[in-house]
């Protein structure tokens, strides 16, 4: 098991603490099927594979875009993976840039590598990405199914106190998926086609079970012969709606 990232300078009242849904990203990068697929995906021995970019959408605390970014030699068989992350809250992004500070500081301490981290973005979902660029997209989204969806916060606020009442805002927005915990998701997946690297993207995306996992495979499926899906990884047999999945949607 890869040791995970510290995370204990992270002001958690304004920032998404990682929890169950964060370690099973974490146990399904680390695994040995994934890290085989992405090695035979990402080898830096074919003709023509470039430095692969991997991108969290929704960083939170930085967890796991740190483990990623850490791990990269371990993960992809390759040191010279880019990592970036975007987050609509601006706390979340600077905590994730601490957090990769800290985690690559520990690599160095014990004569280890990392990858490249290029830095994280105030935005939107995919918003701020060019398209075709992304190699692998991570999403933990907001899945707790709710009434509605909290407003958006404005993405050029600077400042640099809060309230409780605005603390408690920005990690709404990191739970609250709106009807069937899939308005966030779905519009993810609805840019997923013009994001990811045109020959080998990949994304790693989080579901529980009442986001209907079942109902979004068979939608990737119908985008047609060049798309797969499978879920990767689960959080095993557990009462109630809260069970977790991770699924791969690829290039095939």
């Amino acid at each position: 098991m890869l040791p995970t990232p510290s995370t204990s300078h992270v002001a958690f009242e304004r920032v998404y603490e990682p929890a169950e849904d964060s370690y099973l990203l974490l146990d399904t990068l680390s695994s040995e099927a994934e890290k085989a697929f992405l090695q035979r995906r990402f080898s830096s021995t074919l003709t023509g594979v470039l430095s692969p970019l991997v991108v969290e959408i929704g960083t939170g605390s930085g967890v796991v875009l740190s483990f990623v970014d850490a791990h990269a030699e371990t993960i992809f068989g390759r040191e010279d993976v880019l990592t970036a992350g975007i987050d609509v809250n601006r706390f979340a992004c600077e905590a994730t840039v601490q957090t990769v500070k800290v985690a690559e500081q520990e690599q160095v301490v014990q004569g280890k590598t990392s990858g490249i981290y290029l830095g994280n973005v105030v935005g939107d979902l995919a918003g701020p990405l060019r398209s075709s660029t992304v190699d692998v997209l991570i999403f933990n989204p907001p899945y707790v199914p709710t009434p509605d969806l909290p407003e958006l916060p404005a993405l050029s606020n600077t400042a640099a106190n809060s309230s409780f009442e605005d603390d408690s805002h920005l990690l709404a927005l990191s739970y609250a998926g709106g009807a069937d915990g899939m308005e966030t998701t779905n519009r993810l997946l609805d840019s997923l086609p013009g994001i990811l690297n045109s020959d080998r993207g990949c994304a790693y995306i989080l579901l529980c079970a009442q986001n209907k996992p079942e109902d979004v495979k068979q939608r990737i499926r119908s985008w047609g012969r060049k798309w797969g899906v499978e879920t990767v990884r689960s959080s095993g047999m557990k009462a109630g709606w809260e069970k977790l999945q991770i699924i791969r949607i690829f290039r095939t």
